[in-house]
C-alpha cells in the first residue's frame, strides 16, 4: 500500500487547509496516511526559516491565497486574530494522543478550534472548553502532554522532520521526496498512485 507522512503544526494555517485534504487523498489513491506532530518553532530554529506572517507583504498576500484554497477546497477558513500562537502544548498534547491511539479527533478539533472557530488556543479555559467539547477530559490531557514520553516523541518527531529536509509546515513525505505546503497536494497525490 502506499504511504503518505504529513509532517504538520496546529499554527500552520496551511496545515490545517492540507489536514482538510487528508481524507480524500486516502480515499482516493487508497494510501495510507501517517500523520507526524512536529513543533514548526523547533523546525524554523533549526533551519533559520521563519514564518510568513513576519513579513508583511507576504502575510497579507499569504492570507488572501488561503482564503482562495479554502474556497477551492470547499471548506471553512478564518483567520485567527490570535496568530501567531505558541503551539508547544498542543503539540506536545498531540504526540500524547498520538501515543494513545487518539490523534485524529484532537487534531480535528484543534484545527477545527484555531481555523473555523478563531479561538485562542493559548487561553487555559478556552483550552479546556475545546478538549471538554471534543471529548477530552482537559486534565487528563494535559498531564499527558506534559509527561516525558510526550515530550521525547515531539521532539524526536521534530528532528526527524528537519535531518529529512523539513523547513516548514505541512511537509508531505511520499518515500524520501518531500512536497511542501498545501497548495502541492496534486503532486502527492500523482505520487501516490505512481507508488502502488
Amino acid at each position: 500500500m502506499a504511504r503518505a507522512e504529513f509532517f504538520f503544526d496546529f499554527g500552520s494555517p496551511a496545515s490545517y487547509l492540507a489536514a482538510t485534504q487528508m481524507d480524500g487523498l486516502a480515499q482516493r489513491t487508497g494510501a495510507e496516511i501517517v500523520w507526524r506532530p512536529m513543533l514548526l518553532g523547533g523546525v524554523f530554529k533549526s533551519t533559520g526559516n521563519q514564518s510568513p506572517a513576519v513579513i508583511a507583504a507576504k502575510g497579507k498576500w499569504m492570507r488572501a491565497d488561503l482564503q482562495r484554497f479554502a474556497k477551492r477546497y470547499n471548506v471553512p477558513f478564518e483567520h485567527n486574530p490570535h496568530f501567531p500562537l505558541d503551539t508547544l502544548l498542543m503539540m506536545r498534547a498531540a504526540a500524547a494522543m498520538d501515543l494513545e491511539g487518539r490523534l485524529r479527533p484532537y487534531a480535528d478539533a484543534m484545527f477545527r478550534a484555531m481555523w473555523v472557530d478563531r479561538k485562542n488556543m493559548n487561553d487555559p479555559p478556552t483550552v479546556a472548553a475545546v478538549l471538554t467539547a471534543a471529548g477530552f477530559d482537559p486534565a487528563a490531557l494535559m498531564t499527558a502532554a506534559n509527561a516525558q514520553p510526550a515530550k521525547d516523541r515531539l521532539r524526536a518527531t521534530t528532528e526527524e522532520a528537519v535531518a529529512r529536509g523539513v523547513f516548514g509546515a505541512p511537509a508531505i513525505f511520499v518515500g524520501d521526496t518531500l512536497f511542501f505546503g498545501q497548495d502541492r497536494l496534486d503532486f502527492v497525490e500523482e505520487a501516490l498512485r505512481a507508488a502502488k
